[in-house]
């Protein structure tokens, strides 16, 4: 006999080490080999990371396609896997180094700091893992791959991969070293990536302008006070610097001897080389042409005419400085203006050996002298009062702008010029538009091919160089001279250098690793063993989903669609499926600072794995955030709880499985009736998982075991489980065991665990779920008749149900019924499922009405008949009326305060998005109930 409650945390386990144990997510299982493959890769997770919602959302929803294609017999591979994480990992051991006092990374040496690397990876990393296992994911875990190999040897296969890429790509000059701007990370010496960027808003507070010349009471400008704001947060001030005019002596009073410019960095005033004004700036388009001189340095900057200077922002001139400042970065190459760099690797001023300081002189030259080596935020400071003190600055003021943060170490990252490799996307990104826009990949939903095509028809070059020692190491390198040898070994790059300088020359390798996203660009063929040929590669080449998140597609998704196409000659996929975000319940993006991160596992821990998963897939409409709460999820874990409960009520009551039950044999009404209704859920749900509507799965199921089945068949099927009817008795209990394993095999990949224990409680085998055949039904499974037959019932009790519920009938109080104008099939049904109407719907009896409708009645048009409920002496229908009148009077002013809201431009101005939302939700929630109450009011009459 079935346990009375449905315990997670007692089955999963268990479940769990039965499916390992029998080898059910294997591929190439040997009953599997003649079905057609089909291969999922899954977006390999952060080995140092740990499951958190939207890993949750992105590996149910490939875990729910994957479950299903195993069912239909296909040789299903779902590839697992984990990255390396160049700078998170390389982080956790400096950390960790630090924490137990121990040498630091650069104490120790690369090599010996990469053996506590891998020695933290197999003792701590991959956590993740296991708790993608704890939700279900049948991925092939005995293929799981790294991004960094086994070991990071250069024998190992992946990677050899990686440096079989690079090699290639460079041969064909699509892999080259430049001196371009990066994003800086000053904490690890190291450019990074632009996902790796977080923008943060920043606003200052202090105020003040230069007073004129005339003003009574001038106040100075207080460098105590803006130094002590500043080293708080040297961020969101503008600062406005006067420049003198070539050929001008500088005078205050006179804008004809200055151009001013607004800075929210006036340390990088030392690289400037140029200022912009646009074309058109009626005010200062007489400047173009001209020179200004730089303060403190000397420095004669032309001014020249660029579209980027906005004459509406700021003072309309634009210092720029194109070492420093993307934007500056183009227009220095529109001009060719010349690249000042002011910074080191540490993000401290360079000015000593810099050879664009070098030939400084002037009365200033000692003091930027100075200034070498200070910390780039001390410099600010500094930099801002030698401007003050000669005079140039013109007023200060709080700004609200973003300011780029590492997304590991917090730190303020600089754009920073450097030698770093880059892939030449723009070639590679042509044919990977070319493939999407002839179909061959197709994304899902259509809308995100747009971001696609934006993104790659604008595409950068692509900084592929970090300087970390975690990572695939550049297979380059230097000759005596600096000449680069690209090779895969060391030896193929001495034998290249032998060849050029006519004898062995002493070679240096590039310190340097690659982004994580070059070798996760090789994901989808290098996890199948390239660049060897593999009979995997062979099979599961290319694959048929990739499941991930619209904030990677243009890392990740457009890369493996290059890298596939230049390596393997074909798309790695032929379908990307976009799911979007999880946010909390008001719909604010979840974040620790917020304190509104809610864990998966706690989840899993508290309701289930099938109750987290089952909320996932049903909230997960395409193109719509998921809004999740706690409170959801308990809502679906009550779900599980009803379809434990229903399977054992079929238990108590014997329903088991009969051997040979044919579906199409039964004769009872309610019989073909839920056999149809089955039916029609196996279509619509493998229809909405077809299209990747898990939402409209979800609510197939749902609706069928929930309403159909749980709440009405089993209801219909009491009175004949207690009866007399031996042969009515035995074919509902076969029936009941029927449809509700078909029920279970619909289920099971949204809800793996608890489906596949209710499977073992009723299988008359040794069959496991996890491995029996998705149910397949004809059109000859649904019977008309008794569909309208028992849905016509199902539609009257309800009827009943709801004007009860409405009016505030006694739910103890029994209430006469009277059909108005039944046809004579509406006669009939009422007459072989009265008593089963009765006892459903409370009522004292039943029948056609004679004459006019009753003073005090509620009217429900069911159908070809007119349903009429006599409450005159049950219920005070005056009362009733004032009731509803006074409730509908109160949503009409909630209503009307919510329109008041969000018809003020203010608040739509100043609210968070996920409080619009909210208020939307609102006055949505409360039309609804307005308009239900209306039409119970107008029932009343």
């Amino acid at each position: 006999m079935m346990e009375k409650t449905f315990d997670p945390a007692a089955v999963e386990g268990r479940i769990a080490e039965l499916w390992k144990s029998e080898g059910a997510f294997r591929a190439g299982r040997a009953d599997r080999a003649q079905g057609a493959p089909y291969t999922i890769v899954i977006p390999p997770p952060n080995v140092t990371g740990s499951l958190h919602m939207g890993h949750a959302l992105n590996n149910t929803l490939q875990d729910i396609l994957c479950r299903l294609e195993r069912m239909r017999g296909r040789d299903v591979l779902w590839q697992p896997g984990t990255d390396h994480a160049g700078i998170a990992t390389q982080m956790v051991v400096e950390r960790q180094l630090a924490q137990r006092n121990e040498p630091s990374r650069r104490d120790m040496g690369r090599e010996a700091f990469l053996d506590r690397v891998w020695a933290w990876k197999e003792e701590s990393g991959g956590t993740i893992i296991g708790q993608l296992k704890r939700l279900g994911a049948s991925c092939d875990w005995s293929r799981e791959r790294f991004t960094m190999g086994a070991n990071g040897g250069a024998d190992d296969q992946m990677v050899r991969a990686v440096t079989k890429v690079f090699v290639e790509l460079h041969r064909k000059g699509l892999i080259y070293r430049d001196k371009r701007l990066v994003n800086w990370d000053p904490h690890f010496e190291s450019a990074i990536s632009d996902l790796e960027v977080v923008q943060v808003e920043k606003r200052g507070s202090f105020k003040w302008e230069r007073p004129a010349a005339d003003a009574e009471e001038p106040a100075a400008l207080d460098l105590a006070a803006l130094e002590k704001l500043l080293s708080r947060d040297a961020s969101g001030h503008l600062h406005y610097f006067d420049y003198p005019l070539g050929g001008e002596t500088y005078d205050a009073a006179n804008p004809e001897t200055f151009i001013r410019i607004a800075t929210t960095r006036p340390e990088t005033m030392l690289g400037d080389t140029a200022i912009a004004v646009h074309p058109e700036n009626e005010r200062l388009k007489h400047l173009i042409g001209r020179n200004a001189v730089l303060p403190l340095v000397g420095r004669v900057i032309p001014i020249v005419g660029d579209d980027y200077a906005d004459p509406e922002k700021g003072t309309g001139a634009v210092k720029i400085t194109p070492a420093h400042d993307f934007n500056d970065f183009e227009v220095g190459k529109r001009h060719a203006l010349a690249q000042v760099n002011i910074l080191d690797d540490k993000a401290r001023l360079f000015i000593a050996g810099n050879p664009d300081f070098d030939a400084m002189t002037g009365a200033d030259a000692a003091a930027v002298r100075d200034l070498h080596g200070l910390d780039r935020f001390v410099a600010r400071m500094r930099v801002l009062a030698l401007m003050a003190e000669r005079g140039l600055v013109a007023k200060i003021e709080p700004t609200t702008h973003t300011v780029p943060h590492g997304d590991r170490s917090n730190v303020v990252i600089e754009p920073y010029l450097t030698d770093q490799w880059y892939v030449d996307a723009k070639t590679l990104a042509q044919p990977a538009m070319a493939a999407v826009r002839s179909g061959k990949t197709k994304f899902v939903p259509e809308n995100w091919e747009k971001t696609y095509f934006q993104w790659l028809e604008n595409i950068e070059p692509w900084c592929i160089s970090r300087q970390l020692w975690w990572g695939h190491q550049i297979p380059a390198w230097y000759g005596p001279d600096g000449r680069v040898f690209v090779e895969h070994s060391e030896a193929e790059a001495a034998a290249a250098a032998r060849a050029h300088y006519g004898s062995d020359v002493a070679l240096t390798r590039d310190a340097d690793v690659l982004d994580t996203w070059f070798s996760s660009a090789l994901w989808p063929f290098s996890t199948l063993g390239w660049p060897d040929e593999t009979p995997e590669l062979a099979r599961y080449y290319p694959t048929n989903v990739l499941v991930t998140g619209f904030d990677i597609i243009f890392f990740w998704v457009a890369r493996m669609m290059m890298m596939g196409i230049e390596f393997m000659d074909e798309v790695p996929f032929s379908t990307v499926y976009i799911h979007a975000l999880v946010r909390d319940e008001k719909g604010a993006k979840m974040s620790k600072s917020k304190g509104n991160v809610i864990d998966p596992i706690e989840l899993v821990d508290r309701f289930g794995a099938d109750a987290l998963r089952f909320t996932l897939a049903a909230m997960a409409a395409q193109g719509r955030d998921i809004k999740l709460s706690t409170q959801r999820v308990e809502g679906y874990r009550n779900f599980v709880t009803k379809v434990w409960n229903a399977a054992r009520f079929g238990q108590m009551n014997g329903c088991a499985p009969v051997a040979g039950f044919d579906p199409r044999s039964v004769r009872l009404t309610v019989d073909r009736w839920v056999i149809g209704e089955l039916a029609e859920c196996a279509q619509r749900t493998a229809h909405a998982l077809e299209a990747f509507r898990f939402n409209d799965a979800a609510g197939a199921l749902y609706q069928f075991l929930w309403g159909t089945f749980c709440d009405w068949y089993i209801e219909f099927s009491k009175p004949i489980l207690q009866g007399e009817d031996e042969a009515a008795k035995a074919e509902v209990r076969a029936t009941f065991a029927w449809v509700l394993d078909q029920a279970l095999h619909l289920l099971h990949p949204l809800m793996p665990f608890v489906t596949e224990e209710l499977h073992a409680q009723f299988r008359t085998d040794t069959s496991w779920l996890v491995s029996s055949a998705w149910p397949e039904f004809g059109a000859d499974m649904v019977d008309a008749d008794a569909a309208a037959e028992m849905n016509w019932v199902v539609r009257i009790v309800s009827a009943v149900r709801t004007a009860r519920a409405e009016v505030n009938v006694p739910p103890g109080a029994q209430i006469p019924l009277r059909l108005k104008d039944a046809s004579p099939l509406v006669t009939q049904r009422l007459d072989r499922h009265r008593d089963l109407i009765l006892r459903l719907a409370r009522l004292s009896d039943a029948g056609a009405l004679d004459g006019d409708v009753p003073q005090g009645s509620v009217q429900a048009v069911i159908e070809d008949a007119t349903v009429v409920l006599p409450l005159a002496g049950i219920v005070d229908l005056d009362q009733e009326r004032a009731r509803l009148r006074k409730e509908i009077a109160k949503l009409d002013d909630e209503v009307a305060k919510i329109d008041r809201k969000l018809g003020n431009p203010d608040f739509l101005a100043r609210a968070p998005e996920e409080v619009v939302d909210e208020q939307k939700a609102r006055r949505e929630e409360a039309e609804e109930a307005r308009s239900r109450l209306k039409g119970a009011l107008d029932r009343l009459g």
